[in-house]
């Protein structure tokens, strides 16, 4: 879709801005319509705060700007698949649809590695597409964790190679 698009690349620009704070990238946006209602990026390390992801953010600022703590009729587009915390919270707020980048195998709780977003046991279960600008998504966080690792030629295994050859 045309909007998810557009909407995920201002969700990328927040990401960018979270790689530059030095935190992981992921930025956030949740919108009504064609208006940005909030936005937000990962800010765990800046605030101190495990519960800061991008999502939690945004839930948290729109919130405010609603004046509720119900979030219906918006949509959340977000750089990374949400992981159950951030799932968790999506469904208490009645977000009705998450648009979603990157997959995410190992924590993702839109099926990936766990399916929260549509479980039928829950009480409200938003819609969920995933793979939106996926390609740039998953790169930006590829990139932000292959430095934080350090190049090969700096890593454990090629130290390790170097003395011993």
């Amino acid at each position: 879709m045309e909007d998810d698009s557009k909407f995920m690349r201002l969700a990328i620009a927040l990401a960018k801005q979270a790689e530059k704070e030095g935190e992981v990238p992921v930025g956030a946006i949740l919108v009504r319509g064609d208006e940005i209602v909030a936005s937000g990026y990962n800010q765990v390390i800046k605030k101190h705060d495990p519960t800061a992801h991008a999502e939690m953010e945004a839930l948290r600022l729109a919130g405010s700007v609603v004046n509720n703590y119900r979030l219906k009729d918006l949509t959340l587009y977000v750089t990374l698949e949400p992981c159950p915390m951030c799932a968790g919270a999506i469904i208490h707020s009645r977000v009705d649809r998450v648009v979603f980048g990157a997959f995410d195998k190992r924590t993702g709780a839109a099926g990936s590695a766990f399916e929260i977003l549509g479980n039928s046991k829950l009480n409200h279960r938003p819609s969920v597409v995933g793979g939106i600008e996926a390609i740039e998504c998953g790169e930006l966080l590829k990139a932000f964790f292959r430095e934080k690792r350090g190049k090969p030629d700096d890593s454990i295994r090629g130290k390790f190679h170097e003395i011993v050859s």
